[in-house]
């Protein structure tokens, strides 16, 4: 079995993300998708002592958004202390927050690219370390590729001689899973539902906040609480 995970890059995701390149054999960044504005892509949520809150990269967007997330740049080169500084605050006084300072603050502070894609997969292999996932990172631009969603989505698990395709509950709606079958790659779809709660500040406890929220307050004990 090989198995295969493709998906856009996310600013900081959430730990179902991590647990998706955790379980998987090849990871594909499918960063030659269309940047969408108000999505995963360069922002994310964090929890402080007044609620939930963005932290959103700024980027330049040209017309109806006609842009690859490749190409997508940074609109403000100040978002990285400006970021670091609101995290300090939100998770100053969490468990662990002193275990990871030092790694967090050199990682932003030191990320100058222009170039939305080279940040978050920055943070993400950044975070995989530190989670100690080993998967193979790949990018859906140094392919060759067919035009048609479902059959670049099997064009990818093909080329990396994957046999099982994971993806999330919400890809049922488009997937054409009849060209799958017919070339022998399972899909697979992603339960999110067994997530366990841990000791997070400012209840009622959220799921959907940025991995930096667990490592913050579980520190080495992390990865227990990711599925896979």
């Amino acid at each position: 079995m090989r198995k295969i995970i493709i998906t856009q890059s996310n600013y900081i995701p959430w730990k179902g993300y991590f647990d998706s390149i955790a379980l998987a054999d090849d990871f594909v960044i499918y960063d030659d998708m269309q940047f969408t504005k108000r999505d995963w892509r360069n922002r994310n949520l964090i929890k402080t002592q007044s609620g939930i809150k963005w932290l959103t990269i700024p980027v330049e967007v040209k017309g109806k958004y006609l842009q690859k997330i490749s190409e997508t740049k940074i609109s403000d080169k100040n978002w990285n202390n400006d970021h670091w500084n609101v995290i300090k605050q939100a998770y100053g006084k969490s468990a662990n927050f002193n275990y990871y300072k030092d790694f967090f603050e050199d990682l932003y502070l030191n990320t100058t690219s222009k170039y939305l894609t080279e940040i978050n997969f920055r943070f993400i292999s950044a975070i995989c370390e530190i989670l100690n996932i080993k998967t193979n990172f790949h990018f859906s631009s140094d392919f060759s590729l067919k035009e048609e969603r479902s059959e670049r989505l099997l064009d990818l698990c093909l080329k990396l001689n994957g046999t099982d395709y994971f993806s999330g509950p919400a890809a049922k709606v488009y997937m054409n899973e009849k060209i799958f079958e017919e070339a022998g790659v399972k899909i697979n779809y992603f339960d999110y539902s067994a997530y366990p709660e841990y000791e997070q500040l400012y209840p009622p406890f959220v799921h959907g906040v940025s991995i930096l929220d667990l490592l913050f307050n579980e520190g080495i004990e992390a990865r227990k609480y990711l599925i896979f």
